[in-house]
């Protein structure tokens, strides 16, 4: 399905029936259609939706405000024929889930945001990610992540930076991570826009209030990352929030104990199991 909005034309692919559920992406669809659990699929439709100026769809990354976000997510939300939908937001995308929710309480009836950091400033996320890994990882690991920076080429781009980083990414040190992303947009350019300059004042604390959606904050232990450890005492401030942590995953959940994600999430939503 293609969704006109101003600037541009946003692809949105669908699955399985039910809730409607958003599932935004800002490296194309193919990643998150191949990754999030077929059993969601039951009393879920997924909804992949490749933001502006990534994937397929069109229009200039830089022109994303977190108002037009919403403005393209809520047109979305229209061309599917539903009043109100879920949200998933994975990794930093769980900041623009979180605000489309807080601009626009009348259509999101919840929030799930999986290996998100409760701030954009990527500083910050860069140095607790540091020190997490330096005191939790085994030495087994650190070694296996030193071997794949070694082997970085001078450039590499941003999927083999990325795929490099499997240490930091997986409970499996070792998880052949290259078939889970083909397919995806590797130019980086609305990444790179949305975490230097979108987010990166955002903050999970600001703006939060009562009338808040319920917000499910999924994390893997194994997440070195994002560690989980970043909201420690900030869940408890959060209106109906709930955190659930993975203890066999690290940044992506959905794949790596995908039976149990689907278990939470329905469980979370009411919905029932498989």
């Amino acid at each position: 399905m293609i969704v006109p909005v101003e600037g541009a034309e946003l692809v949105c692919t669908t699955r399985g029936a039910g809730v409607t559920c958003l599932v935004p992406s800002a490296i194309g669809a193919p990643p998150y259609e191949r990754q999030m659990p077929e059993r969601l699929d039951r009393h879920l439709r997924l909804a992949f939706v490749e933001l502006r100026g990534s994937g397929r769809s069109t229009g200039d990354p830089g022109d994303l405000t977190f108002e037009r976000l919403a403005d393209d997510l809520d047109a979305v939300r229209a061309a599917l024929g539903v009043e109100r939908v879920a949200v998933i937001g994975h990794s930093i995308l769980g900041a623009l889930a979180i605000d489309y929710a807080r601009r626009r309480p009348a259509a999101v009836s919840h929030v799930v945001v999986v290996g998100a950091p409760p701030t954009g400033d990527m500083r910050v996320v860069a140095a607790r990610a540091t020190e997490f890994f330096a005191r939790e990882a085994s030495e087994e690991r650190k070694r296996i992540l030193g071997e794949n920076l070694a082997r970085l080429p001078p450039g590499a781009t941003m999927g083999e930076a990325m795929l490099a980083q499997t240490p930091m990414r997986f409970f499996d040190a070792r998880t052949d991570a290259a078939p889970l992303f083909a397919g995806a947009d590797a130019s980086g350019r609305l990444v790179g826009h949305v975490l230097r300059t979108l987010t990166a004042s955002w903050d999970v604390g600001t703006d939060a209030r009562a009338a808040d959606p319920p917000l499910l904050i999924v994390h893997g232990r194994h997440d070195y990352v994002v560690p989980y450890t970043m909201w420690e005492g900030i869940v408890e401030r959060l209106p109906r929030a709930t955190m659930v942590l993975f203890a066999r995953s690290g940044h992506q959940p959905f794949h790596e104990e995908p039976a149990r994600f689907a278990e939470v999430v329905e469980d979370w939503l009411g919905l029932p199991r498989g």
